[in-house]
């Protein structure tokens, strides 16, 4: 039986930059075992199955895999799932309203088309949990990981800490640029570490201050390692992006209820991502984390199985 698929790279309007994604758009009547092979098969960070969902109020049921075990919830899975269906007949009055509603292991995502000169160019996505803060890691252990010297693991605003919005990651502070630059994944390290509280992976960013930011924007950057998973390096990590700027807005923005972000990740990969953030605060806490960006359709095809 040939089943159609389609590829997308993610968080980038460039073809061959951002997060490359397999979405397999006929995965009715597929095991879990065959969904995982297939993941395998393409070898990306993960792979999507799209699914009838169980409520048809409801888009799509999304599942979604690793080279090596299936997610609850992933950021660019649903980014550019959202994207891909956008372009398939069955899915044309739903882009029509602009939002999707996905149902995956975390809960409910939804998402919004992004739309420029009428063409739909990418999605944003409604994290799924609310923000949740787990086992907090000491600088000497996260630096190890890191490959990095105590010294670069920054503790201004928070210590590294298994935090989530749907999949949890270690997330770390770096007090520079170049501290980001030289990391790399320590594999031994990570095995003893990992997994904790359901994290196989760290996400490592730097908050850049600059004047010329604007007043309502903040901007990080960021590289997610998941060796553990078969992922050395992931180009642009969406649910590690969302749980780290929710974690942020609760531990301050300013005042201010809204604030928008930018990250940079993919870059020290050669994969230069761009992904947009929006967080909504009330009373020191986030009511919503929203992760979006732009995609680029790459390949159409089909395989046998």
């Amino acid at each position: 039986m040939k089943r159609r698929y389609a590829t997308a790279d993610v968080f980038t309007d460039q073809m061959f930059g951002g997060n490359p994604l397999a979405v397999v758009l006929d995965a009715a009547g597929l095991s879990t075992s065959q969904m995982q092979a297939i993941a395998l098969e393409f070898n990306y960070s993960e792979t999507t199955f799209v699914l009838p969902p169980d409520d048809p109020a409801h888009t799509a049921k999304v599942r979604i895999f690793t080279p090596r075990t299936e997610v609850p919830f992933a950021g660019h899975p649903n980014v550019g799932t959202a994207f891909v269906l956008a372009r398939e007949n069955q899915f044309a009055a739903a882009a029509a309203e602009g939002v999707f509603v996905f149902e995956e292991g975390a809960g409910l995502v939804p998402l919004k088309l992004l739309r420029e000169g009428g063409a739909i160019v990418g999605a944003e996505l409604r994290a799924p949990e609310a923000l949740s803060r787990r086992t907090v890691v000491s600088r000497e252990v996260a630096a190890v990981c890191l490959s990095l010297p105590p010294r670069d693991i920054a503790m201004h605003v928070h210590a590294p800490q298994i935090i989530s919005v749907g999949l949890p990651f270690l997330v770390v502070e770096l007090g520079s640029r170049d501290a980001l630059r030289r990391s790399k994944p320590n594999i031994a390290a990570h095995a003893e570490l990992l997994p904790l509280d359901g994290a196989d992976a760290i996400f490592a960013y730097w908050r850049a201050r600059d004047e010329s930011t604007a007043a309502d924007e903040a901007v990080l950057h960021a590289r997610t390692f998941s060796p553990l998973d078969g992922i050395v390096e992931d180009p642009a990590t969406g649910s590690a992006c969302a749980a780290a700027i929710a974690l942020l807005a609760t531990l301050g923005t300013g005042g201010r209820a809204e604030l928008a972000w930018r990250i940079h990740q993919g870059v020290d990969m050669g994969r230069p991502s761009l992904l947009l953030g929006r967080t909504s605060t009330q009373h020191q806490t986030v009511v919503g984390t929203h992760i979006g960006g732009r995609c680029v359709g790459v390949l159409d095809g089909v395989f046998i199985l």
